[in-house]
């Protein structure tokens, strides 16, 4: 990579960081739903490529415990990102998320 290619893919990496980062602020506030992130994710680069795991930590009452509870539940392996939950899988995450 050149100079130029090598600071313009760390921008990029940064901004796509910041982005994931308000999207957790907002699910801990409450301003945006498990649902609506989970409909988002086939559409939405940005949202489809989030780890499951992160973001249900970043749910209210969620922390890494009952994260790995509710995945292990559900069948989700622990590297696995938004967009690449089943229809099943997803329903049974909204279902036990919403449990805890």
């Amino acid at each position: 990579m050149t100079p130029q290619q090598r600071s313009d893919a760390l921008r990029k990496a940064a901004e796509a960081r910041k982005q994931r980062a308000e999207i957790k602020e907002k699910l801990k506030l409450g301003t945006v739903t498990l649902a609506e992130l989970l409909e988002r994710a086939s559409t939405d680069e940005l949202v489809g490529k989030m780890k499951v795991s992160s973001v249900l930590e970043a749910l209210p009452g969620i922390g890494k415990v009952r994260c790995q509870k509710i995945m292990e539940a559900v069948g989700i392996n622990e590297t696995r990102r938004l967009q690449g939950l089943g229809v099943k899988q997803k329903a049974s995450l909204l279902q036990e998320a919403t449990k805890a």
